[in-house]
C-alpha cells in the first residue's frame, strides 16, 4: 500500500490534494476507523515539527469504496474560500467509472431526482413530488471498451448521495463491484471502479487554475483503461 506522502498530488501552504485508496474513510465515523483526514493532520504536524492539534479542513467527500483527488485545506480561510466555490458550483469534479453495461449513448446527461434513505445508507431515483426528492445531473461520455468492460468520464453537475452510483444504474448500467447498486459481483478489496480523476477550481488564495489529476490503480480493471 502507498504511504500518504505518494499519493500527495499537489501541496502547499494553503492547500494538500491526496489520491484516496478505495476503503479509506475521509473522516471518522462509526466504524471507529482511523481517517484520510486525521492521516492528513498527522503529517502536517510531522513536516511542519508543530506539537498539538493542527489544521486541516475537509473541503468535499468521496465515498469510502471510491479513489481519487480529494482536497484538504490547511487554513481556515481557504477552507472558507473553497467551500464556497463548492456551493457556487466554481470546483468542478470529473469522475471514472468502469461498467460492464455499455451505456445506452456514447455521450448523454442524466437528470433524474434522488431521495435517500439513510437507514440503507442509499440513495434512490424517485419522482419531482417524492417527499425529500432532490434533483440531480451529471453528464457522461464513454472513452473507451475492452471485451468486457467500458470505461465513463463523468462531469458532475450536482453532488447529491451516491448520486453517480444511483443514475449510472438507473440507465442499466451499475459500476463494476457496486452490489449495493446492481453489480452482478463485488471486486475482491470491496471497492468499486469509480474513481475521482480530476479535480479543477481556482486557488482560495493565488487565484490561479488549478487543475489535479488522479492517477488510476495499476490493477484489474482499471490497468486495461490506463491512457
Amino acid at each position: 500500500m502507498e504511504s500518504l506522502t505518494e499519493r500527495i498530488l499537489f501541496e502547499d501552504n494553503h492547500l494538500i490534494i491526496v489520491n484516496k485508496l478505495p476503503g479509506e474513510i475521509v473522516q471518522g465515523d462509526k466504524t471507529g476507523d482511523k481517517s484520510l483526514l486525521d492521516d492528513v493532520k498527522e503529517y502536517i504536524a510531522q513536516r511542519s515539527g508543530k506539537q498539538g492539534n493542527v489544521f486541516a479542513g475537509l473541503v468535499h467527500r468521496i465515498d469510502r469504496p471510491v479513489s481519487g483527488a480529494i482536497v484538504f485545506a490547511r487554513t481556515s480561510k481557504s477552507l472558507s474560500r473553497m467551500t464556497q466555490m463548492v456551493k457556487d458550483r466554481s470546483f468542478y469534479k470529473t469522475y471514472w467509472a468502469i461498467v460492464r453495461q455499455a451505456p445506452p449513448q456514447q455521450e448523454e446527461t442524466l437528470v433524474h431526482y434522488l431521495v435517500k434513505n439513510e437507514k440503507q445508507n442509499k440513495s434512490y431515483v424517485c419522482s419531482d413530488s417524492a417527499p425529500g426528492a432532490r434533483q440531480a445531473s451529471l453528464k457522461y461520455t464513454l472513452i473507451s471498451s475492452s471485451k468486457s468492460f467500458h470505461l465513463l468520464e463523468i462531469e458532475l453537475y450536482t453532488g447529491r448521495h451516491h448520486q453517480i452510483r444511483a443514475q449510472l444504474a438507473a440507465v442499466g448500467c451499475p459500476i463494476a463491484g457496486d452490489l449495493k447498486y446492481g453489480s452482478e459481483r463485488s471486486n475482491p478489496d470491496g471497492s468499486i471502479c469509480l474513481h475521482a480523476r480530476k479535480v479543477s477550481f481556482e486557488h482560495p488564495v493565488r487565484r490561479e487554475m488549478l487543475e489535479i489529476i488522479a492517477p488510476v490503480s495499476n490493477e484489474m480493471p482499471w490497468k486495461l483503461f490506463v491512457l
